[in-house]
């Protein structure tokens, strides 16, 4: 199944959230939270949008190299 927008939308918030992981790690500082308030409504949407897409990007191991990829 070759659904391309839903690959790079997922994609796209994957890497988001991999940006706001990075800024927590590296100086305390949330840009979700900074941007949408601490666990208002839309900031639990955001982050839970980034979780459903880091799920679903597990299924792109398929992709990488295993016996089936050829």
């Amino acid at each position: 199944m070759n659904n391309k927008a839903l690959d790079c939308t997922a994609l796209t918030l994957v890497i988001i959230g991999a940006i706001n992981w990075g800024l927590v790690g590296f100086f305390k500082f949330d840009l979700v939270a900074f941007l949408f308030g601490p666990l208002s409504i839309l900031s639990r949407i955001i982050y839970a949008l980034v979780g459903i897409c880091g799920l679903y990007l597990i299924t792109f191991y398929g992709y990488c190299g295993g016996p089936d990829s050829e």
